[in-house]
């Protein structure tokens, strides 16, 4: 099974950096697209095209795929997967890791945040390094997703509301401290591929 890793958007380090070298030891194959670019407008839409384009130059299209996104990748996850329909290559499963949820319609970053932390909390102001009007861009639209099983892997108590409103979706959903996120992505992902 090959695990597609995407990354935070902007560049941002992954929380989880052993995570791939860890995932070969429980069957699993991890695919790190380079995915960059996405500090220009418009940001969603190049990530998406950036992510597209490395997996299909990395993973065969017949390889039995799931598509796993952190951080900012999360919402982004639905256009990748429909990339992924439009390129004919099927993927068995969608994992987020601590992230927001992906959301029908074209909401911004910023309606996500509000409407998947508790109380509808305000996301707070912007680092001082996130590109003019990253917050504020309508996200493309994903209207026929999920299309495969989903799950959600939470390491981050900050988002054990998000988790929470992954289950409450129906979505497989693990907890586990960073140094075991290899193990539970990968119970995670073998869930996943025994519902398709």
């Amino acid at each position: 099974m090959i695990a597609v890793l995407l990354p935070p958007t902007l560049g941002a380090p992954t929380r989880l950096p052993a995570l791939a070298d860890r995932l070969p030891g429980h069957g699993l194959t991890p695919v790190h697209p380079e995915v960059g670019g996405d500090e220009h407008p418009p940001h969603a839409a190049r990530y998406i095209a950036r992510a597209s384009l490395e997996i299909n130059r990395l993973v065969a299209h017949d390889a039995p795929t799931a598509l796993v996104a952190e951080g900012g990748a999360g919402p982004l996850l639905g256009a990748v997967g429909a990339a992924q329909r439009s390129a004919h290559r099927p993927v068995f499963g969608y994992v987020l890791v601590d992230a927001f949820l992906p959301q029908p319609g074209s909401p911004t970053r910023v309606d996500i945040a509000k409407s998947q932390s508790p109380g509808n909390a305000d996301p707070g102001p912007a680092p001082a390094d996130e590109p003019p009007g990253y917050r504020t861009e309508s996200l493309p639209m994903a209207s026929d997703w999920p299309d495969a099983p989903c799950g959600y892997l939470l390491t981050d108590p900050g988002l054990r509301h998000v988790a929470r409103l992954a289950g409450l979706r129906g979505w497989s959903v693990r907890e586990a401290v960073p140094e075991e996120a290899s193990g539970a992505l990968a119970e995670l992902l073998v869930d996943l591929r025994g519902r398709t």
